[in-house]
């Protein structure tokens, strides 16, 4: 019997997994202690599990291929396989924290694989905390893109220690993205918007990128239709706040 037919949760005719098996709550509390194994380094991070194919080769690949695009809550994978085709050369990771979704990500990575033979090769996912453990995963400036879409508003000021983007991480994010590296932010709740910008803006170590930079970028018209969050905006003709800031050396 074919896995598809003797698993419920995968689709016959895609081999993808289904959705409706996978859902969980929107959001999870990062300040809470999950249970999932966390690399000590960088350098214990196994990523031929991960990249089969890519670390395949020999030990010379997996001293010289690393991860620079990191996908910060990466929800479903939506922008992570729009990204795969578009930068094929390039390892991405997404990082998530519920772990039914993880597993779903995973679930659909792998059944892309298997329907598209040679692609797809070059994104992953990890359930981890990446509000803690973001030194754990990279190097001193790894990365060259990290994305935050539609992140858990946290709409209650005492909670507003719980977003995502804030001073104090941006600290954190400015030591694993390299100098010229970009950070993509988007939401369609106006005042996490703003604060968003404002935390951005009043960091040393990032700059607003110009109307012609954003317009010459390709992955700028992603960070609205790639989403399942950000389509459901656009379904329901609601509107979007960005902010595309680049890592800068502090004058």
């Amino acid at each position: 019997m074919l896995a598809n037919e003797a698993n419920p949760t995968i689709s016959k005719s895609t081999g993808l997994p289904r959705k409706r098996f996978y859902r969980a709550r929107a959001h999870s509390n990062p300040l809470s202690d999950s249970h999932f194994p966390i690399p000590i380094a960088p350098l214990h991070v196994d990523y031929s599990l991960h990249y089969p194919q890519v670390f395949a080769a020999s030990d010379e690949v997996q001293v010289s291929k690393k991860v620079q695009f990191a996908d910060i809550g990466c929800g479903f994978g939506g922008l992570l396989i729009s990204l795969s085709t578009l930068f094929p050369e390039t390892l991405m990771i997404g990082m998530e924290l519920r772990d039914k979704v993880t597993e779903y990500v995973k679930e659909r990575i792998s059944g892309l694989r298997v329907a598209n033979p040679g692609q797809y090769q070059n994104i992953s996912v990890v359930r981890t905390n990446s509000m803690k453990y973001i030194p754990n995963y990279f190097e001193k400036g790894q990365l060259s893109k990290m994305f935050f879409l539609f992140p858990d508003p946290h709409f209650k000021e005492k909670n507003h220690r719980r977003r995502v983007i804030s001073p104090h991480l941006l600290d954190e994010y400015a030591y694993a993205i390299g100098v010229g590296g970009i950070i993509y932010t988007i939401t369609d709740v106006e005042e996490l918007g703003d604060w968003m910008k404002a935390c951005l803006e009043s960091h040393p170590m990032f700059e607003a990128l110009t109307f012609e930079e954003l317009e010459s970028d390709p992955v700028v018209n992603l960070l609205s239709s790639a989403t399942e969050e950000g389509q459901k905006v656009a379904r329901n003709g609601g509107q979007t706040f960005q902010a595309v800031y680049r890592r800068v050396q502090p004058s």
